[in-house]
C-alpha cells in the first residue's frame, strides 16, 4: 500500500494527530535525555574514591613516620645513657663508650618500621663528659611523593630534625644539672718524694677533676671542693675566722700547721674544744715549739665552688717533708664535717644526711704513711718493715698508717664516700694495704703508676661522681 493510499484511508484530521503525537513523544525523549545526570555522579564518585584514597595514603604514610621516629628517639636516648654510663665505669674509653651506645641503639631498634636510610652514630663531646647522637634516618613516604601532592623530593622524610634540636644527648654532671649537690675533700700528697715530675703529674689530674666536677651552674646545685695539701703537717688558712686558734685552742702563736688529735675523740670529726683539739707542729721534742714544714701557698682551702681559686691552688703546690698521711686523712674529713664548720663559716660544710647531697673524700698519696707524733707534736720516725711498723714514743699509740684506716672508717660510717688512689707506690704493701682499706670498696681504690694512669684516676673518679641526665 502507497503512503498516498495510506494518507487518504485515515483522513487529514488523524495524519496530523499522529504528526504531533510523534513530535511530543520525540521532545520528551530528548528533554529526558537531557535530564539523565547517572554518567556525573559515576565521575564524581571516582573523584572522591581518589581523594579518599590518597587521605587514607597519607595517614598511613604519617603514622608509620611518627611511629619510627619515636621508636628512635627512645632508641638514642638509651643509646647515650649506656654510652656515658660506660664513659663513668671504664675509665673514660670514649671508643668503648661508643661502641656500647652503638650496640644498644642496633638491639633498640629491632622491631622498627623499615627505613629508607640510617646514618646515626654516637660521640663523646665536652671534653669526655657527654655522649650525643649524631647524623639521621630517614622513612619511605609512597603516597606523599605522588605527584598529586609534591615532587621526588618527597619519596622520604626524615626522622628527626636537621638543627639537632631532638637528637640525644647525656650528660655527665654534677651541680645545678645533675640535681646533686656535691662537697668533695681532695687530700694531695706533696711530700718530697713528690718532686720533679710526679708533682706536674699530680697537678694535671687535680686539675681535670676540678674541670669535671665544678659545674659552671650553681644557681639552685652546687659542686663544691675542698684542698687538703699534706707532708709532716697541714697548714689552716689564718683568714676564715682564725681558724688555726679554732682548731688547736693555742692562743700563744699564729703559726698555722697541725698534726694529729689525741684524746677520745682522736679517731672522730667530734668538733674541737677543750680536750678534743688538733696538736700544733713542733720543732720540739720536750716541749711545743711551733713550726711549719708547708709554705703558705700550701694552705688548706676550704669548700669551694670558683674554679680560679681551686685551679690557682693546685697550681701552687710545692713539695717539702715526710709523709704524715693520717693529718692529711682527718683535715681531709673536717672538710666535709659540719661539725668543723666554724672554722670556715663561709664554707661550710652541710649537714649529714642532707637531702640530694653527696660527700666524697679523695686521698691521694705516693707511699707509706711514716710519719706520727709525740704528746707536744714533735714526729716519731717510724720503723717500717713490710707490713710491719713500729712507733715508739707516739701519743696516739698507732702508727700514722693504723690511724688512716681508723679515720677512713670514721667517714664511711658518716656516710662519706671514699675513692683512694696510689701513685708509684712501688709495690709497697702497707702503703696498698692502707689505702685499699680506706677506700669505700675495692673499686674505689686506683693504684697508678705512670702520670697517664693518675690522670686517668682522676678522671675515672669525677665521672663517677658525676650525675648522668639527658640533656636534649
Amino acid at each position: 500500500m502507497s503512503i498516498a493510499s495510506v494518507l487518504r484511508a485515515l483522513g487529514r484530521d488523524e495524519v496530523v494527530r499522529r504528526l504531533a503525537a510523534a513530535k511530543a513523544r520525540g521532545l520528551s525523549r530528548l528533554n529526558a535525555f537531557g535530564d539523565d545526570t547517572r554518567g556525573s555522579v559515576v565521575i564524581i564518585f571516582g573523584l572522591a574514591i581518589f581523594v579518599l584514597f590518597m587521605m587514607v595514603g597519607l595517614a598511613v604514610d604519617f603514622g608509620r613516620f611518627v611511629n619510627a621516629r619515636n621508636q628512635t628517639i627512645e632508641a638514642t636516648d638509651a643509646a647515650v645513657l649506656a654510652g656515658a654510663r660506660a664513659l663513668q665505669t671504664n675509665g673514660g674509653n670514649q671508643s668503648a663508650a661508643q661502641d656500647v651506645a652503638m650496640t644498644y641503639y642496633q638491639q633498640a631498634i629491632k622491631d622498627r618500621i623499615p627505613l629508607a636510610s640510617d646514618s646515626i652514630k654516637f660521640l663523646v663531646t665536652d671534653n669526655g663528659t657527654a655522649m650525643i647522637a649524631d647524623g639521621n634516618a630517614s622513612i619511605a613516604t609512597p603516597f606523599m611523593h605522588l605527584g598529586f601532592l609534591g615532587t621526588d623530593q618527597m619519596k622520604t622524610l626524615p626522622l628527626l630534625h636537621s638543627n639537632g634540636t631532638d637528637y640525644s644527648k647525656a650528660v655527665l654532671a654534677v651541680g645545678g644539672n645533675g640535681q646533686t649537690n656535691l662537697e668533695v675533700s681532695l687530700m694531695l700528697d706533696i711530700t718530697g718524694s713528690m718532686s720533679g715530675q710526679k708533682l706536674t703529674d699530680m697537678k694535671a689530674a687535680a686539675s681535670d677533676l676540678v674541670n669535671i666536677v665544678v659545674w659552671k651552674d650553681q644557681s639552685e646545685y652546687t659542686s663544691k671542693i675542698a684542698i687538703v695539701p699534706f707532708a709532716y703537717d697541714v697548714r689552716l688558712p689564718t683568714t676564715s675566722n682564725n681558724a688555726f686558734k679554732l682548731a688547736t685552742g693555742n692562743t700563744k702563736t699564729n703559726y698555722p700547721c697541725v698534726v694529729e688529735r689525741t684524746g677520745s675523740q682522736k679517731y672522730t670529726d667530734a668538733a674541737p674544744k677543750s680536750g678534743q683539739y688538733v696538736m700544733v707542729h713542733s720543732s720540739s721534742s720536750s716541749s711545743v715549739s711551733p713550726t711549719c714544714d708547708l709554705p703558705s701557698a700550701a694552705e688548706a682551702l676550704p669548700l669551694t665552688s670558683n674554679t680560679t681559686t681551686l685551679l690557682s691552688k693546685i697550681s701552687g703546690l710545692k713539695t717539702a717533708g715526710s709523709t704524715a698521711g693520717q693529718v692529711g686523712t682527718a683535715w681531709a674529713w673536717y672538710m666535709l664535717s659540719p661539725n668543723w664548720s666554724s672554722l670556715w663559716p663561709n664554707s661550710a660544710a652541710a649537714a649529714y644526711g642532707t637531702d640530694k647531697l653527696k660527700k666524697i673524700a679523695v686521698l691521694m698519696t705516693d707511699g707509706e704513711y711514716n710519719t706520727s707524733y709525740t704528746s707536744v707534736g714533735y714526729p716519731v720516725s717510724e720503723s717500717i718493715n713490710g707490713t710491719k711498723v713500729t712507733c715508739k714514743n707516739a701519743a696516739n699509740v698507732d702508727c700514722s698508717a693504723a690511724q688512716a684506716l681508723k679515720q677512713c672508717d670514721g667517714m664511711k660510717k658518716a656516710g662519706i664516700e671514699v675513692y683512694t688512689v696510689g701513685f708509684q707506690l712501688g709495690g709497697s704493701q702497707l702503703a696498698i694495704n692502707t689505702l685499699s682499706g680506706c677506700a669505700t670498696d675495692a673499686n674505689h681504690f686506683y693504684n697508678s703508676s705512670t702520670g697517664d694512669a693518675l690522670k686517668a684516676a682522676f678522671r675515672d673518679i669525677a665521672l663517677k661522681i658525676s650525675t648522668l641526665y639527658l640533656s636534649q
